[in-house]
C-alpha cells in the first residue's frame, strides 16, 4: 500500500507497514536467520528473495523465474517455488492465497496477532498489518467450532488509500 495505515493504541490494527520496504534490511535478516539456523542459503533463494523484496506488489513464481532467467539460462518455475517454501518457512516471505503470489516481509510476527494483508485490486500493492482484536475474534470464532488453527492470515481486497485519492471518489 501507498503510505502507512495509522498504528492504533492496540486495540485495532499496528504495526502497518507496506512490502516494498523488505530491501536491504531484509536480506540481512535472511543471511542472520540461515547463518543461525545452520541453514544454506543458496544462490537461488538469495536472488528469489532478492525479486520478491524488490517489488511493491506480490510476484507469482512463474514471474519470478522469469525474472531470475538470463538468455541461454532459464530458471524453472518449480526451482524458485522449492525456494519459495524455503523462504515462506523462515518467515522472510508472506504466500498471498488468493492471488498465489508472494510478498517480503522483513519484520518477525509477535504471538497472539493474526497477519492481515490489504490488497489493492487498484495498483496491486500489499500491504501488511496485524491486529490483536482480530486475533482475539479468531480464536474465539474457532474455539466455538472446535477448529485448532496452524496459521492466522487474512486478505482484505480493496483499495489504498494513494489509489483512492488518484480516483476522486469520497
Amino acid at each position: 500500500m501507498h503510505g502507512h495505515p495509522s498504528p492504533s493504541d492496540g486495540t485495532g490494527p499496528a504495526d502497518a507497514h507496506d512490502h516494498a520496504c523488505g530491501g536491504e534490511d531484509l536480506l540481512a535478516r535472511a543471511e542472520r536467520i540461515c547463518r543461525e539456523r545452520g541453514l544454506h542459503y543458496t544462490d537461488l533463494r538469495r536472488r528469489t528473495l532478492e525479486a520478491v523484496a524488490g517489488e511493491g506488489r506480490a510476484l507469482g513464481a512463474y514471474d519470478i523465474a522469469e525474472r531470475l532467467s538470463v538468455p541461454g539460462r532459464r530458471v524453472a518455475a518449480v526451482s524458485v517455488y522449492r525456494a519459495l517454501d524455503f523462504l515462506t518457512e523462515n518467515g522472510l516471505v508472506h504466500r498471498i492465497a488468493s492471488r498465489n503470489a508472494f510478498v517480503p516481509c522483513g519484520h518477525g510476527h509477535g504471538g497472539g496477532e493474526s497477519t492481515v494483508f490489504l490488497i489493492c485490486r487498484t495498483c496491486g500493492t500489499v500491504g501488511e498489518t496485524v491486529s490483536r482484536d482480530i486475533q482475539r475474534g479468531l480464536d474465539s470464532t474457532l474455539a466455538s467450532a472446535g477448529f485448532k488453527p496452524v496459521s492466522h492470515i487474512v486478505e482484505v481486497e480493496g483499495e489504498c488509500g494513494a489509489c483512492q485519492g488518484r480516483g476522486g471518489t469520497e
